[in-house]
């Protein structure tokens, strides 16, 4: 069956919020209120089936500079296995390429899938200018990348990962 990626619009929001539904009750994502989401649509892209249904989302979410974070990747039982994951996540890379960034983290339970794509689990972190500026956000994905220990609770036993963009070769090796 054919899938197309495309930029989410604020009509996708409830269809997003079904995909990534069935996932915070496995605690693999964390839950969103609705209007996080619309928020944020300008963040997302979505995998549509022939038919229009939504089968799969992913957000890209600006953090500095050179830095964003994948996010709230999430496929329809029905799709996984077929590379719709997969197809996301390289739309959600190039769009970061697009956008100059160089370096993509995130946070998951996924090790596996995003080490297939080239990243790796993180031990670094930004100098302590950024790290200071990062500090001011309220947002929770910043924490995360900063590892602070407030979120812990939320993410525990999720493991994050980085892949620096510059030397990666972002391609259709990754299934």
């Amino acid at each position: 069956m054919s899938v197309t990626i495309r930029a989410a619009r604020p009509a996708d929001v409830r269809a997003i919020n079904g995909l990534v539904e069935p996932l915070t009750h496995r605690n693999i994502l964390l839950a969103k209120d609705l209007v996080s989401y619309y928020e944020a649509v300008q963040e997302f892209l979505v995998a549509e089936d022939g038919n229009g249904r939504l089968v799969g989302c992913g957000a890209l979410h600006v953090m500095w500079e050179d830095l964003a974070e994948v996010r709230t990747l999430a496929v329809a039982e029905s799709h996984r296995g077929s590379g719709v994951g997969h197809r996301m996540l390289l739309a959600l890379l190039a769009r970061a390429m697009q956008l100059g960034l160089q370096r993509v983290f995130c946070l998951t339970f996924e090790v596996d899938f995003f080490r297939r794509h080239g990243f790796r689990e993180m031990d670094e972190q930004v100098d302590p200018e950024v790290y200071n500026q990062l500090l001011r956000s309220a947002d929770e994905g910043v924490a995360e990348f900063l590892d602070l220990a407030r979120v812990k609770p939320n993410t525990l036993g999720n493991t994050r990962m980085i892949i620096d963009l510059e030397h990666a070769v972002i391609e259709d090796r990754a299934r």
